[in-house]
């Protein structure tokens, strides 16, 4: 199950009542704040906090522009202008802190993104619940040739069977160690009276990267941008974007200037290096143009070629 009974009385509990504020809200996010949204099999994001909206971005242009800055009087405008020129700090006014549940291999790859604040479930001090994931068919896949960290055609028949049944039975069986090693039973009593279990720290040794573990996840509005960007690319893992994609969301509703200037100058943008752009000048001005004389190795022609819709 997604959420464990104490944590959904928690989240009941919090939308129960509405508390009184001064500070200013997003209220497209105060409708799903302290939800949780599902993600994977087991999985979910839920936001359970947040600080600041678009307007404290603009707020803070302002106050560090100083004099002159006043003739910008659309706060869109303004925006539009910060994300064009990779003024990041006004976006660092804000801050937002999630509570996620991933399996722990997307967990490795998540915690790469060092510029935030994380508190992890710790199975020195509990005990992991007995939940892994097993991605659907469509998304298990043999290893790509051409791409060490991509992904290449789908297993199908007796190949994926066979996948399939060593991922549910690996993870059953070292589940199932996990829990003679701790001497505990489903209901908590030990399995065997006459003996001490295994110290969590060490009983945890075993366990794959598929079981799921939780954490808390604050970071502001600049670095959570940077993360969506890497993460919510179509070339990122496909299991660490679905929940860049969910996290997506979340933005719009928090700061929908934000996000729509996001969309607009990094998600559907391009950065261009100094050979790249020479090279597009000179298509345009009717040269013929190919890889050799661009100055371009070929992968980055390759990039150059897709960007434009010519590959």
């Amino acid at each position: 199950m997604p959420l464990s009974t104490d944590q959904q009385a928690e989240i009941d509990q919090a939308r129960g009542g509405a508390q009184p504020t001064l500070r200013p809200i997003s209220p497209a996010l105060e409708e799903i704040l302290f939800q949780a949204l599902p993600v994977l099999d087991h999985g979910f994001v839920r936001v359970v906090d947040y600080m600041g909206d678009d307007a404290a971005v603009v707020q803070a242009a302002r106050v560090s522009y100083g004099r002159g800055t006043k003739k910008v009087s659309e706060d869109r405008g303004l925006i539009n202008y910060l994300m064009r020129h990779r003024h990041t700090t006004p976006f660092e006014m804000c801050e937002i802190k999630y509570h996620v549940k991933l399996p722990i291999f997307v967990a490795r790859q998540w915690i790469r993104h060092r510029t935030a604040n994380v508190n992890e479930y710790s199975a020195r001090y509990s005990i992991l619940d007995n939940e892994y994931y097993v991605p659907k068919p469509e998304h298990l896949a043999a290893q790509s040739t051409a791409n060490r960290q991509g992904r290449d055609q789908v297993l199908s028949g007796k190949e994926a069977e066979r996948v399939f049944d060593l991922l549910k039975k690996d993870a059953e069986l070292v589940y199932e160690h996990y829990m003679e090693m701790l001497n505990e039973g489903e209901t908590g009593e030990p399995l065997d009276p006459e003996r001490s279990g295994l110290a969590r720290e060490l009983a945890r040794m075993n366990l794959s990267l598929a079981f799921y573990t939780q954490w808390y996840w604050k970071t502001n509005l600049h670095n959570l941008m940077q993360f969506l960007s890497l993460r919510a690319d179509a070339h990122a893992q496909y299991e660490i974007r679905v929940y860049a994609d969910v996290m997506l969301d979340t933005l719009k509703r928090w700061c929908p200037i934000s996000y729509d200037a996001f969309m607009e100058y990094r998600m559907g943008g391009a950065h261009l290096s100094k050979t790249g752009l020479a090279a597009i000048k000179r298509l345009i001005a009717g040269e013929k143009v190919d890889q050799k004389s661009s100055g371009l190795n070929p992968r980055e022609w390759r990039e150059l070629m897709a960007v434009l819709g010519l590959g």
